[in-house]
């Protein structure tokens, strides 16, 4: 399983890697283990507004549907539209061209509570 120390996690299952003032947000490797085949994401819009802890997007594989949880607030500002046709890329490369959308955070330190690599892999060990 990949976990790169460089991002940081939520409990949900989400990684997190910051760039300035943004926030690129996908699932990690263990979560589209878990769901399976993914077969479709709906996608937010972009500049749509959301709170710490929102779903902001939702993801159907063959197995279940899960949704993506915020680990913090603000807006939205890019959306992964290769999702649209190649849903099968967070399978096949969650950490990069699978990541889902990018956020512009309000407050940056809502990522506070969020999980390092180490921690992340031993809450799912």
């Amino acid at each position: 399983m990949n976990v790169p120390a460089e991002l940081q996690y939520t409990s949900d299952h989400e990684w997190i890697r910051v760039e300035g003032d943004s926030a690129i947000i996908g699932i990690t490797d263990y979560a589209q283990g878990e769901l399976g085949d993914v077969v479709f994401v709906e996608l937010p819009g972009v500049d749509e507004e959301f709170e710490k802890g929102d779903v902001a997007a939702t993801i159907e594989a063959v197995k279940t549907v899960a949704d993506l949880f915020l680990p913090l607030g603000g807006s939205i500002e890019a959306v992964n539209e290769q999702l649209d046709d190649t849903s099968e890329l967070i399978n096949q490369d969650a950490y990069g061209e699978g990541w889902i959308l990018k956020v512009k955070m309000s407050n940056a330190s809502e990522l506070d509570s969020c999980l390092s690599a180490e921690e992340y892999i031993a809450s799912i060990s």
